[in-house]
């Protein structure tokens, strides 16, 4: 008795004030893992989360490829998780995740809006969705949430949920298969087909096929329409 750690085990450092030790010591320190390719942004999220006093940040990734490989050594708690990363996509690591016993709760924070994408990424296995635009507070909520292996849906999403919204007339990209749906996210990412093809192990053609079944399904002429549609 007598000494604190910190999350990490280390002694205390000068400056951290009292209250924040205690904290240490009486709450769960959620561990958390960044995945995200812009690094200001990963900056930011740091900052963010040293306001949580239950919150730790463990390790950073740019790349979906290196987030897969770090989490075979660094154990976390949770993994927040960008769709728009380079190598191996946000959606692919997910899914790779989804299969491994043990794999960390997934928060998806993306820039997409929530009607596009967070019931389809919840099916997926994803333990939360919040935009880039929320307010932290969310941010904080899906992390819990997510570290106490439980799913997280916005205000705003369980009220649609709830009044069976989602159910008879669902949005026309819920009609979408999971191949679909993954080749819709990388064509928002600006991938070229080729690009597709490649990362998803397809032929060419395999692609154009889901690319005209995006439109058929959507609406809609162009892929720079099917962008659009993502964003709406």
């Amino acid at each position: 008795p007598g000494q604190y750690t910190t999350p990490c085990g280390a002694p205390r450092a000068q400056g951290i004030s009292q209250s924040r030790l205690l904290c240490y010591r009486y709450l769960a320190v959620i561990r958390v893992y960044l995945a995200d390719d812009h690094t200001l942004l990963r900056q930011g999220l740091r900052k963010l989360l040293r306001e949580a006093p239950d919150m730790t940040v463990v390790g950073e990734s740019g790349d979906g490829r290196h987030v897969l490989l770090a989490l075979e050594q660094v154990t976390c708690d949770v993994l927040l998780l960008d769709l728009s990363l380079p190598r191996v996509s946000g959606i692919e690591v997910l899914r790779r995740l989804r299969q491994q016993p043990g794999a960390p709760g997934v928060v998806v924070l993306s820039m997409y809006a929530e009607d596009q994408y967070a019931l389809r990424l919840l099916r997926e296995g994803a333990a939360g969705y919040v935009a880039k635009d929320r307010p932290a507070a969310e941010l904080f909520a899906a992390i819990r949430a997510a570290a106490a292996g439980q799913v997280y849906l916005s205000p705003r999403m369980t009220e649609r949920v709830e009044s069976g919204a989602d159910n008879p007339a669902r949005p026309v990209h819920e009609a979408l298969t999971a191949r679909e749906h993954q080749v819709f996210h990388l064509l928002c990412q600006g991938r070229a087909v080729m690009d597709i093809a490649a990362e998803l192990n397809l032929t060419k053609s395999t692609v154009s096929t889901y690319v005209q079944h995006l439109k058929e399904k959507l609406q809609v002429r162009t892929i720079g329409e099917i962008i659009r549609y993502a964003h709406e």
